[in-house]
């Protein structure tokens, strides 16, 4: 009996640190999508930031574009003539779109640019979130800066966050990257941490009951649990798909990956 205790007690530990959560492909469109970096869930359609140029080069080549749920029907051209645009956040009628040094402002009934909002100082805008007020926060991973808009008026919110980059306004909180930190910063800006994982933080998206799927841009999608362990539900690193800022639709459990320099949007359901 004394040497099945130990074996027992292995096996209950195993079973414990089990993964619990894994990520199963639905669809993943062909190698058209010019250098997307983030997909926006939004009702009946995927918007899809579109760098089609380099990564912080200010070519005129970049835009947004529309994907529909099963990823069959694409329109590259919706929004034109913007940069490098990244992270993307919405609020009522608009559509905001981080762009190097801009935050540009998006009217989606009209399909028409509104109007720029410069990041004094800026030269690396990354990420975008827009809080349940209309409050967006929008990084800047080149200045380590995060800054905050509120009635189209941008004020630094956070210095000094190195690596910073995915964010997602939840509730009076800003959960935000900061390399492989998953951060929290409440209404009073005290600012707390998470998680770590092994790569650099780019998309973050909340599951519920504190936990989070986040994405790191090399080729990897980790599920975070709220006491701060992680599972890997992804690896595409070897693929060469990399794997940007993610976009989740909570109702049914999909997860939306842009796959950057792989050029092709994918949708995995969590389970």
């Amino acid at each position: 009996m004394k040497y099945l205790l130990p074996a027992f007690f292995v096996m209950i530990a195993f079973s414990a640190n089990a993964q619990q959560h894994k990520l199963e492909k639905i669809w993943e469109t062909d190698a058209i999508v010019a250098v997307p970096e983030s997909v926006l869930p939004e009702k009946n359609i995927l918007y899809v930031s579109l760098i089609d140029g380099g990564p912080w080069d200010a070519d005129g080549k970049g835009g947004v574009g529309k994907l529909s749920l099963n990823g069959k029907d694409y329109d590259s051209s919706w929004i034109t003539g913007l940069n490098a645009p990244k992270g993307l956040g919405k609020s009522g009628n608009r559509l905001y779109v981080a762009d190097i040094g801009d935050v540009v402002v998006i009217d989606i009934n009209k399909g028409k640019i509104e109007k720029k909002i410069p990041i004094d100082g800026a030269s690396g805008l990354n990420d975008i979130t827009v809080s349940d007020k209309g409050v967006v926060y929008v990084s800047d991973s080149k200045t380590s800066k995060i800054w905050r808009i509120e009635n189209d008026k941008p004020v630094e919110y956070l210095d000094g966050i190195n690596g910073t980059n995915g964010l997602k306004a939840i509730g009076n909180d800003l959960i935000f990257a900061e390399g492989k930190l998953l951060m929290k910063a409440d209404a009073k800006k005290e600012v707390t941490k998470i998680a770590e994982v092994p790569q650099g933080i780019d998309g973050i998206e909340p599951i519920g009951n504190g936990d989070f799927i986040v994405s790191a841009w090399a080729g990897y999608i980790y599920y975070v649990y709220a006491d701060g362990h992680f599972e890997n539900l992804l690896d595409t690193h070897e693929q060469k798909k990399n794997t940007a800022d993610i976009g989740y639709d909570p109702a049914k459990k999909i997860v939306y990956v842009p796959t950057f320099m792989g050029k092709t949007v994918a949708a995995y359901k969590l389970k």
